[in-house]
């Protein structure tokens, strides 16, 4: 099975909390990194998505907090809406 890794940045900002978790982050840039299958059995090249990671550095820790894309999108859309608001 082949797996491949994608690395983007997004960025907030304004402090923000995700999905079942009560700590907020602060606002910058955060590294998001994505985990994809190749799909096997199909006439062309294809993957599926198995993870999504937002990185997070605290406190001289760097932790791989998993999120859905869907979350992911909902927290920028929230702070892009804030943003708009200023």
């Amino acid at each position: 099975m082949n797996m491949r890794s994608t690395r983007s940045t997004v960025t907030f900002c304004h402090p923000f909390t995700l999905k079942g978790r009560s700590e907020i982050l602060p606002a910058g840039a955060y590294e998001v990194l994505v985990e994809e299958e190749e799909l096997q059995g199909v006439s062309f090249l294809a993957y599926k998505k198995t993870a999504t990671y937002l990185i997070v550095m605290r406190r001289g820790k760097t932790e791989m907090r998993e999120i859905s894309g869907e979350d992911l999108a909902a927290v920028l859309s929230l702070d892009q809406l804030a943003f708009q608001d200023n």
